[in-house]
C-alpha cells in the first residue's frame, strides 16, 4: 500500500488508521499469522494499532498481547499466565530512557557508576535469559536515545556523570548480547530518534500527558522500524534491485550526452553525489541484493556508461542487464523468470515517475518516491528493503552464486540432450541431518522460500535447533557443488514421526537449482532415513498460496498417491515405502568421502 511506503504522512497514517487497516483485509487473506507480545515500559496502545498496519502490508496478519502499563518486568519474571497461553512467536520489549532507574550522581564515583551501570545492564539481562528459557522465540529490544537535555552539556559525553556517555556504554553492552545470541534483535531507536529529530522525538509533553516515550507523530516511524525487523524474521525482504541508468545511476542521458558527457566521478559536485549512490549499491551486493539493470537504452550505449572509468559499478557488478526499447515492465518481468525470483521480490528505481507508475500498476512491484538524487540513498535505505537481521555467507556470495547460474544456462543450451548436461555438471551434494554450522542458513532457507515451499511453514533457528535434537523428527538440509561452484544450502525437509508414519513439515527448495534433480536427491536419503527409523509410509502435505503453485503436484512426481483435497486445495499425500525402492536420483554423486 503505497500511503505505507516511505517515505510516509505520519499525520495521515494515524488519522486514517482504521480505514487503513480495512483496505488492507480487503486485498486478500494471503497472510501469515504470527503472534506478538508487546511489553511497554510506557503507553503502548497506539504503537500496536499502527505495527498492525505495516505488518499486514508486509502480508503477516499479527495477534497481539498487551502487557499493562510499564509491567514489563513483571509479566515475565512472575510468568503471567495471560502470557503464557498467548504463547508468542515474537517478543518487542518497547523500553526507553523513561525506563532507565537511575541516572549517574554527581557525587558518584567512576567505581559507584560502573557498579549502577551493571545493575541497569543486569535487569535486563535476567528478563532476556528468562524469556529464552521460557518462550523460546525471538526477542526484538529497544536500545536506548539520547536524553532529551545535557546537564555537563558536551562534556556529557565524555564524563562518566554523563547522562549520554552512561546511555552509551548501556547501548554497548546492549549490542554486545545481540552479537552473542541469535534470536536476538535491537531495535536502534537511538539512530531513529537523532534522524526524526531528538527534540521533537522527546518532547515531555507526550510522556507527562499520556506517558508515551515519544511523540505521537514519531510513533509511525518506530513502528515502521520495528515491523521491518519482524518482516525480515519472516522472509519478507526484497531480494533484487532493478535499476534504471540515465540520471539514476549518472547525470545525464547518455545517448544524447555521450559517455563522456555524463556526471559520474569527482569533477562535479553532481557527479560525486552519484558516485555516492553507486558505492551505496555496490555495497547491497556485501548483504546479498541481487543488481540488475532495467533500461531504455541501446546496450552499447548501457555498457560503455558502465564502463565509465570513474563509475564505480561495472557490468560485472549486475546479473542481469536489460537495456533496449521494451517497456521496462517487461524487462523486469523477464528479469525475474530469468532469476527464478517473483517480480514481488525485486524494488525497482528510476528517477522517472511515470516509469514507477507503470511498474507499479503492471507487476505489483515496490518503486519507491526517491526524489532528487540527493535523496536516492536515504530514500532507498530508510525503506528497510533489505533489513538484515541474519547475514550468512550464503548472502555474500548470492550475486556470485546467480552468475554462476547465468553460466549454467549457457552451457545447458549446447546440450541436446538434458541428462547429458546435468552429468556435465559434475554435481556433487552433502545431505545430512541439521549440523550446527548450517543452523542460521537453514532458519533463513525456511523463512525466504515462498515458491518452492510445499507447507509454507517458518522456523526461527531456535525451533530449528529443537527439532535437530528430538528424537522425534527426520531433518535434513541438502548442499549442492558442481563445477562452477558451491550453491550452498538449497534444500530442508523435516518430518515428525508418529509410530510407522513419517508426517511432512516442511520441504523446501532455492529455485536457483530448480531442474538439478536434487529434489530427487532428497527423496532418496529421506526415505533411506526413513527405512533406518523403521518408517512404513511417508505422508506430504501441500498448502496452497499464490507464490507456490509450481509445486502443486510435486509429491504426484516423486511418486505418491492423492489421498485427500479439500475445497481450498489443500492436498494430503501418502507414500508407501517398497522394499525395494529405486533411486531416482542418476546425475548428483551424494555424500562421497563422508
Amino acid at each position: 500500500m503505497r500511503e505505507l511506503q516511505y517515505p510516509f504522512d505520519s499525520r495521515y497514517i494515524i488519522k486514517k488508521k482504521k480505514a487503513l487497516k480495512r483496505q488492507l483485509l480487503e486485498q486478500g487473506d494471503n497472510f501469515i499469522d504470527k503472534k506478538i507480545a508487546v511489553l511497554g515500559g510506557s503507553t503502548t496502545h497506539d504503537i500496536i494499532m499502527i505495527m498492525e498496519l505495516f505488518l499486514l502490508d508486509n502480508g503477516i496478519r499479527p495477534q497481539f498481547y498487551e502487557c499493562e502499563y510499564a509491567r514489563y518486568w513483571e509479566d515475565v519474571m512472575f510468568d503471567n499466565p495471560e502470557l503464557l497461553d498467548f504463547a508468542p512467536d515474537i517478543i518487542y520489549i518497547h523500553t526507553s530512557n523513561r525506563n532507565i532507574r537511575q541516572y549517574p550522581l554527581l557525587s558518584m564515583t567512576a567505581s559507584e557508576v560502573g557498579d549502577l551501570l551493571e545493575a541497569d545492564y543486569d535487569h535486563f539481562f535476567k528478563l532476556w535469559g528468562k524469556m529464552e528459557d521460557t518462550y523460546k522465540c525471538p526477542i526484538i529490544q529497544n536500545n536506548f536515545e539520547y536524553p532529551f537535555y545535557r546537564l555537563l552539556g558536551n562534556a556529557d559525553a565524555t564524563d562518566f556523570h554523563g547522562r549520554v556517555n552512561y546511555i552509551n556504554r548501556l547501548n554497548a553492552k546492549f549490542a554486545d548480547y545481540a552479537c552473542e545470541h541469535k534470536d536476538f534483535y535491537i531495535q536502534d531507536i537511538n539512530y531513529l530518534s537523532a534522524t526524526y529529530g531528538l527534540d521533537k522525538w522527546s518532547d515531555p509533553l507526550y510522556w507527562h500527558m499520556y506517558k508515551y516515550a515519544l511523540a505521537m507523530e514519531a510513533v509511525p516511524v518506530l513502528a515502521f522500524n520495528v515491523c521491518n525487523i519482524i518482516k525480515s524474521i519472516y522472509g519478507k525482504n526484497k531480494k533484487a534491485l532493478a535499476l534504471d541508468l540515465d540520471n539514476t545511476l549518472w547525470g545525464g542521458i547518455i545517448g544524447d550526452d555521450g559517455v563522456d558527457g555524463i556526471e559520474i566521478g569527482p569533477e562535479t559536485s553532481m557527479g560525486q553525489v552519484y558516485s555516492e549512490f553507486q558505492e551505496y549499491l555496490k555495497q547491497q551486493k556485501d548483504i546479498g541484493v541481487i543488481l540488475n539493470i532495467c533500461s531504455k537504452n541501446e546496450e552499447e550505449n548501457a555498457i560503455a556508461g558502465l564502463n565509465h572509468p570513474d563509475g564505480i559499478l561495472k557490468p560485472e557488478d549486475f546479473i542481469v542487464i536489460k537495456a533496449n526499447w521494451d517497456p521496462k515492465s517487461k524487462n523486469l518481468d523477464d528479469t525475474a523468470k530469468e532469476l527464478n525470483l517473483l517480480p514481488e521480490a525485486f524494488v525497482f528505481v528510476d528517477d522517472n515517475p511515470a516509469e514507477r507508475e507503470i511498474v507499479r500498476e503492471q507487476l505489483k512491484v515496490i518503486s519507491p518516491e526517491i526524489g532528487s538524487v540527493e535523496d536516492y540513498i536515504r530514500i532507498i535505505d530508510h525503506s528497510g528493503f533489505f533489513e538484515v537481521t541474519n547475514l550468512s555467507d550464503d548472502d555474500a556470495k548470492r550475486n556470485e552464486m546467480y552468475k554462476e547460474n547465468a553460466k549454467r544456462a549457457k552451457l545447458e543450451a549446447s546440450f541436446e540432450d538434458y541428462g547429458d548436461y546435468l552429468d556435465s555438471l559434475e554435481m556433487k551434494g552433502t545431505i545430512k541431518n541439521f549440523e550446527s554450522i548450517y543452523m542460521d542458513r537453514i532458519a533463513q532457507l525456511s523463512n525466504k522460500s515462498n515458491q518452492f515451499n510445499l507447507t509454507t511453514r517458518r522456523y526461527t533457528r531456535n525451533e530449528i535447533e529443537q527439532i535437530a535434537q528430538a528424537d522425534d523428527y527426520i531433518d535434513l538440509y541438502g548442499k549442492l557443488e558442481d563445477k562452477f561452484g558451491d550453491n550452498g544450502v538449497v534444500s530442508v525437509v523435516i518430518g515428525h514421526k508418529q509410530e510407522k508414519v513419517l508426517h511432512m513439515d516442511l520441504w523446501i527448495m532455492s529455485c536457483r537449482v530448480l531442474k538439478r534433480d536434487m529434489e530427487f536427491a532428497m527423496m532418496d536419503q529421506l526415505v533411506y532415513k526413513a527405512k533406518e527409523a523403521g518408517i512404513r509410509c511417508i505422508r506430504g502435505y501441500y498448502y496452497p498460496t499464490p507464490k507456490n503453485k509450481m509445486v502443486r503436484n510435486f509429491y504426484e512426481l516423486m511418486g505418491f498417491d492423492l489421498v485427500n483435497e479439500d475445497d481450498r486445495g489443500n492436498r494430503e499425500w501418502e507414500y508407501v515405502i517398497p522394499e525395494d525402492y529405486e533411486r531416482k536420483n542418476h546425475h548428483i554423486s551424494v555424500n562421497e568421502g563422508s
